[in-house]
């Protein structure tokens, strides 16, 4: 086995002049994609970045980031991508954390607003490492090390560092890239941002097929006019993105404009997908294989897909499909006993090859999550989803554990609210989240609407499918649901918006 690195080296050796990737300012060929990371390692090198060392990356979406992920890997080093617009605390707090040797930035970043311990790292800019001489260093042989560390704040709140292996990252990539068709003639544009893992199920994917990575800034795709016009303009034939940020595309006037695009593959993931998502988008681009993708971080990118044929589709579920070659997921009751039949809800656990090597700096957080006591020499990391098994050996989701609450002794699936308004024909999407109710868990719903229906209207379709102890206690109508960084809905801002506080429910067991 070999790495990412290796992959996308193949291809530069054997295509030096076809396209890898361009930004809206620059465009690498493969030998020139090739030549400037070794280039950058060796810069990195000689300020003394050595296998296992950390290399935080402060960067857009860009060619840069691109030049530097693959430079550390050269070294051997562990890249950390982080978020620039996160506030100066988090920021500091992260880069504390992992300890980097070097943080490389292209200039996005006050460092002067940094507290003197973090500034007192070395920062650099790409530019500046693109110009330095420095000795060329030989890449480091494909053996199983840390590629890299995403940060994730997980049910705890606090950021943990997740640490995947060089062998989980491939095998992620391998599956992705097999499973979609990505190949030389691939031209993909990566929509979610960098430092969230999704993001490289469209990157490395890419560029370990040999196809062509288009990138624009983030901040400029949050305008569907934006992602329209480079899907046309570069004749874009894959994609990805959160379901969340596709309601924005399928929500603009311009939506429309994709029935003259070359999409051959969309894939979806990071969210639940409805089927509503599915047949809009059929309806302006039929031909387009669209991808269901189920993956924790800390089981690399992602550990299983579906592809949605209109036959499955038909039967009213979406699934995320069976787990990657050499992943194995297991269902677990609240009894600790391992679930075999069918439509059985469950949690689910994954072992097998992606499984992260823990989370950094953390060996008590790690042993809260990985158990090896539950099937024979497996090392199984907990997700914290319920899941079921339909009779067909696919999985389906069902939702968080910790969106099941209990209210005056009833247990509430959150999901099946948001699932329940979404049978209106008047309503695009929904989402349903507690809230502090004078002291009580409450439980509100924030839709968005495609017509002129009401709360009462809602709430009166509701009352014909819940049972009253499910309804929920308010209906807030949105125009659009706000994103994160990551693409995902911002539930905080829903909240605040609302005037409402937020609520830690009282974790439920699966099947309590």
């Amino acid at each position: 086995m070999g790495d990412v690195l290796h992959h996308i080296v193949e291809f530069a050796r054997r295509t030096p002049d076809h396209d890898a990737v361009k930004d809206a300012e620059s465009s690498l060929t493969y030998a020139e994609l090739e030549d400037l990371a070794g280039r950058v390692a060796a810069a990195m090198g000689a300020r003394g970045v050595a296998p296992g060392d950390r290399v935080v990356l402060l960067l857009q979406n860009s060619v840069d980031y691109v030049i530097a992920a693959l430079a550390s890997l050269w070294l051997g080093a562990i890249f950390v991508p982080l978020d620039a617009s996160d506030p100066v605390n988090r920021l500091s707090a992260l880069i504390r954390d992992c300890q980097p040797s070097l943080v490389v930035t292209n200039g996005v970043l006050d460092e002067s607003a940094l507290p003197d311990d973090v500034a007192s790292t070395p920062f650099v800019r790409v530019s500046q490492l693109r110009n330095e001489q420095a000795p060329s260093v030989e890449r480091l042989p494909g053996e199983e090390r840390p590629s890299y560390i995403i940060y994730t704040s997980g049910t705890t709140g606090k950021p943990k560092g997740v640490v995947i292996g060089s062998g989980a990252f491939e095998a992620a990539v391998t599956a992705c890239s097999t499973a979609r068709g990505l190949d030389s003639t691939t031209r993909t544009l990566s929509v979610s941002p960098f430092h969230f893992d999704g993001s490289f199920a469209t990157l490395f994917t890419t560029l370990a097929s040999g196809g062509t990575l288009i990138l624009r800034p983030r901040e400029s795709l949050l305008f569907a006019r934006v992602f329209f016009n480079t899907v046309i303009a570069e004749e874009v034939t894959y994609t990805g993105f959160t379901p969340s940020y596709f309601r924005l595309l399928a929500s603009s006037p311009q939506f429309e404009m994709l029935t003259t695009s070359k999409l051959d593959v969309v894939a979806m993931g990071g969210e639940s997908l409805t089927l509503g998502d599915v047949e809009r988008l059929w309806e302006v681009v039929p031909q387009v294989r669209i991808f269901n993708g189920y993956g924790p971080t800390e089981t690399a990118i992602t550990a299983s897909q579906k592809e949605l044929t209109r036959s499955a589709v038909s039967q009213g579920v979406i699934t995320i499909g069976r787990p990657n070659a050499g992943v194995r997921f297991y269902l677990v009751d609240e009894e600790n006993r391992l679930v075999e039949a069918s439509h059985v809800p469950a949690e689910l656990y994954i072992g097998g090859h992606q499984v992260m090597d823990g989370y950094w700096a953390s060996p008590d957080l790690t042993d809260q999550v990985i158990r090896s006591d539950l099937v024979e020499g497996e090392r199984l990391y907990k997700t914290g989803d319920i899941v079921y098994r339909d009779d067909f050996g696919e999985y389906v989701y069902v939702s968080r554990a910790d969106r099941v609450i209990k209210r005056s002794g009833v247990r509430i699936s959150l999901a099946e609210i948001s699932d329940t308004l979404c049978n209106d024909d008047g309503v695009r999407t929904a989402t349903t989240l507690v809230f502090d109710n004078d002291g009580g868990v409450g439980v509100v719903s924030f839709v968005v609407t495609t017509s002129s229906v009401t709360v009462e209207q809602l709430l009166r379709g509701a009352r014909a499918l819940l049972p009253p102890t499910m309804l929920p206690d308010r209906i807030e109508i949105v125009d659009s649901m706000p994103l994160t960084s990551s693409g995902k809905t911002d539930e905080r801002k829903l909240l605040s918006d609302a005037g409402l506080r937020s609520w830690s429910p009282v974790h439920v067991e699966p099947g309590k």
